[in-house]
C-alpha cells in the first residue's frame, strides 16, 4: 500500500469515527449497514477471491445470532464471551458444511450449501432455546469489558464500527498474503494450481471456514445491534442478499461489498414505504446495474480510473 492509499484509508476510517455526530444519519441504520457489510467481505473472499460461490451463508450468520442470543439473554453470558462464541460456532459449521461441500463444484457445491443451510434453519424452526417463529428477543447489549456501556447507541456503533475494521482488515490480510494468491490461483485456473503442487481442497476449506467464521462474527454483532434473533437470520433470502450486495459492489474487489451492502440495505430502508413494491424496485435496480455496470459498482469506477490515467499518460 503506497502512501497515497495509505492516506485515504486513514481519511475513510477517520470519517467512519464522526458519523455518531452527524444528526441526519440514523445511526442504528448505520451500524446495520456495517454488520452486512463485513457479512458481504466474508462472502466475496469466497465467491470473489476463491470462486466458490455458496447459497448458504445465512446458516453461519444465523447460526452465531441465535448462539450469541441465547447465551447473553438466558444465561448472562457477558457481550464479548457470547460474540467470541457464537463466533466459534460459525466457524465449526462452517468447518463442517465445507468439508462436504468443496468435494463438488459449480451448481454442485451452490446446492450442497443450500440444503445444508435449509437443515440448519429447519433446526432453528424446532429447536426449544431458539424460541421457534418468535426468535430470541430482548437480546442484552451488556458492557463490553465491564468498562462500556453498550446501550448507549454511540458506543454501541464504535464497537461495531471496530469489528469492522477488525473483520476487514482480516479479509485484506488474508487477500494480499501467499495464501490469497494461491486463492486467486484457484478462481482462475483449479487444475493447473493442483499440477503445480497445491492441496487445493485444503486451501478451500481454510477459504471457506474463514468467511464462515466471519459471517458468524458478523451475525453475532447484529444480534447485538437490534437485541433479536430470528429466523429471518437463517432464512435462504439472506443468502441471496449477500450475494446481491457482493455483485452489485463488485466481486473481487475490496470495497466492492461494502458499497453492495451500503446500496442495498439503503434501498430496503428508503423504499420500505411502498411494501412489498420495494423487492421490486430493488430487483430492477439490480438487473439495471447488472447490465449497465458487469464488473459492479467499484470495479467499474475502478476501470474507469485506470483508462483515464492510461489516457493521460499516453
Amino acid at each position: 500500500m503506497n502512501g497515497r492509499s495509505r492516506a485515504w484509508v486513514v481519511a475513510a476510517v477517520a470519517a467512519g469515527g464522526l458519523l455518531p455526530f452527524q444528526d441526519v444519519i440514523y445511526i442504528v441504520l448505520v451500524m446495520k449497514v456495517l454488520c452486512f457489510a463485513l457479512f458481504a467481505c466474508a462472502f466475496n473472499l469466497l465467491l470473489g477471491f476463491t470462486g466458490l460461490l455458496s447459497f448458504g451463508h445465512a446458516a453461519f450468520f444465523g447460526s452465531a445470532a441465535y448462539v450469541t442470543g441465547y447465551l447473553c439473554r438466558s444465561l448472562g453470558w457477558p457481550t464479548e464471551a457470547g460474540i467470541l462464541a457464537g463466533t466459534l460456532t460459525a466457524a465449526a459449521l462452517g468447518f463442517v458444511v465445507g468439508s462436504l461441500a468443496i468435494r463438488r463444484l459449480g451448481i454442485y457445491f451452490a446446492m450442497i450449501t443450500l440444503a445444508l443451510a435449509q437443515m440448519v434453519y429447519f433446526l432453528a424452526v424446532q429447536l426449544p432455546f431458539t424460541g421457534g417463529e418468535d426468535g430470541i428477543q430482548g437480546i442484552p447489549r451488556g458492557t463490553l469489558f465491564g468498562l462500556i456501556d453498550l446501550k448507549n447507541d454511540t458506543a454501541m456503533y464504535y464497537f461495531v464500527y471496530a469489528v469492522f475494521l477488525c473483520g476487514f482488515a482480516i479479509v485484506y490480510r488474508a487477500v494480499h498474503s501467499p495464501f490469497g494468491q494461491v486463492l486467486k490461483a484457484i478462481r482462475e485456473n483449479e487444475p493447473r494450481a493442483l499440477s503445480l503442487g497445491y492441496d487445493v481442497a485444503r486451501f478451500k476449506l481454510l477459504a471457506f471456514v474463514l468467511s464462515a467464521t466471519l459471517a458468524g462474527l458478523a451475525g453475532s454483532t447484529k444480534s447485538l445491534v437490534y437485541q433479536l434473533a430470528t429466523l429471518t437470520d437463517v432464512h435462504w433470502h439472506i443468502s441471496g442478499e449477500v450475494v446481491l450486495m457482493t455483485l452489485l459492489g463488485g466481486m473481487g474487489t475490496m470495497l466492492g461489498p461494502v458499497v453492495g451492502a451500503l446500496t442495498v440495505v439503503g434501498l430496503q430502508n428508503y423504499l420500505s414505504g411502498i411494501g412489498s413494491w420495494s423487492t421490486i424496485a430493488t430487483g430492477a435496480i439490480f438487473v439495471v446495474c447488472v447490465l449497465a455496470f458487469r464488473r459492479g459498482i467499484v470495479g467499474e469506477l475502478g476501470a474507469a480510473a485506470r483508462r483515464l490515467i492510461r489516457t493521460n499518460n499516453g
